[in-house]
């Protein structure tokens, strides 16, 4: 297969580009778009043919449910068996956006396309390409993120072609995303409502609307916990990860800095090449082989924005550990704590 590049205004994309890729996705192809919070693959959520081929392009486990991308609020009604009050609300509040709300399936949705569950997550992102790509197929479209399954996600067209170049029909490069880690996952057939996955909205923003708002163990854990059923994306395997080892030091900023150099040298001892990840105030103190700054403390939307292209950026400067300093866990901290933690595989070291 050779995969299609369409070059599209973010802002403003070319419709007939975009309906180039709808006509992909039609077929029953599997296109690549850019979202506000990470690149999905998308394939037509109602063709099971179509999301199983989404499933083997990223070598992804068929237990491990996508999300279904809608371009209107309403959509939702015939993928779900009720609309509960609490959802209007929320999707009046963050829809388009990074919130993606977990319902009870109806029985047009097929089974591969919910890894066989009795719900399905369901969003409407805040971007004019994924919109327009949606609104064209006439379709909700299943897009988990697209990306070679356990690799950090795509934030650019560059970072898909490099996992699926010659697996899938086409890329939408609408340029970088903004966002930068995916939707937060709520869970809305329990009660109190529950967060599975945290993300591009905070849960803070959440309980501010609903009141009483529930974290998933998982959700927040900084060790392994074991899953039985993954109710959401990103909570039974490894994801996220360079091919690099990952270290993650959380702390206090500067025994995390202490422990951090004491780490480079033992890791330099062995031969190894090393890379630190980091934060603008104490990115003057490293002395490694590579070290990068995932931005300022101060701003934790530029943090998320930047975290998964510099963690595939240390692949391609060939280190051999990533030693990365923790962060705090309010506000959007908590999704890019999610996402370090998951990429070392919770190899953490407390200071």
């Amino acid at each position: 297969m050779k995969t299609r590049v369409l070059r599209v205004d973010s802002r403003c994309p070319d419709v007939g580009l975009i309906r180039e890729a709808a006509g992909i996705i039609k077929r029953g192809g599997l296109v690549a778009f850019p979202t506000e919070t990470v690149y999905g693959l998308g394939a037509d959520a109602l063709d099971a043919d179509a999301v199983l081929a989404v499933f083997e392009a990223k070598k992804r486990p068929l237990d491990n449910p996508p999300i279904v991308h809608i371009g209107g609020a309403s959509d939702v009604r015939r993928l779900v068996v009720e609309v509960p009050s609490k959802a209007r609300v929320l999707m009046r509040r963050f829809w388009p956006g990074p919130l993606t709300l977990i319902f009870k399936r109806s029985k047009v949705v097929p089974d591969v396309t919910v890894a066989g569950l009795d719900t399905v997550a369901v969003r409407m992102p805040r971007h004019e390409v994924a919109l327009g790509l949606i609104r064209e197929s006439g379709c909700p479209i299943a897009a988990p993120s697209a990306n070679l399954a356990g690799r950090p996600s795509p934030t650019s067209a560059m970072h898909v072609l490099c996992d699926l170049d010659g697996r899938v029909d086409a890329v939408l490069d609408g340029g970088s995303t903004l966002v930068g880690v995916e939707s937060t996952v709520l869970d809305l057939t329990v009660d109190p409502p529950e967060v599975l996955r945290p993300g591009g909205t905070c849960v803070e923003s959440l309980r501010l609307v609903l009141g009483r708002v529930a974290v998933s163990a998982v959700a927040d854990a900084d060790h392994a916990l074991p899953v039985r059923v993954a109710r959401s994306p990103g909570l039974k395997y490894r994801h996220y990860a360079p091919d690099a080892e990952v270290v993650v030091v959380e702390g206090e900023l500067g025994r995390v800095v202490d422990k951090i150099k004491k780490l480079v040298s033992s890791h330099r001892q062995k031969a190894c090449r090393v890379g630190v990840l980091c934060t603008d105030e104490s990115f003057g103190f490293y002395e490694a082989d590579v070290v990068k700054s995932v931005g300022s403390r101060g701003d934790p939307s530029d943090i998320a924005r930047n975290l998964f292209r510099l963690l595939r950026e240390f692949d391609s400067d060939g280190v051999d550990v990533v030693l990365a300093e923790g962060l705090p866990v309010d506000g959007l901290g908590l999704a890019v704590m999610n996402r370090l933690r998951k990429a070392a595989g919770y190899n953490i070291v407390k200071v």
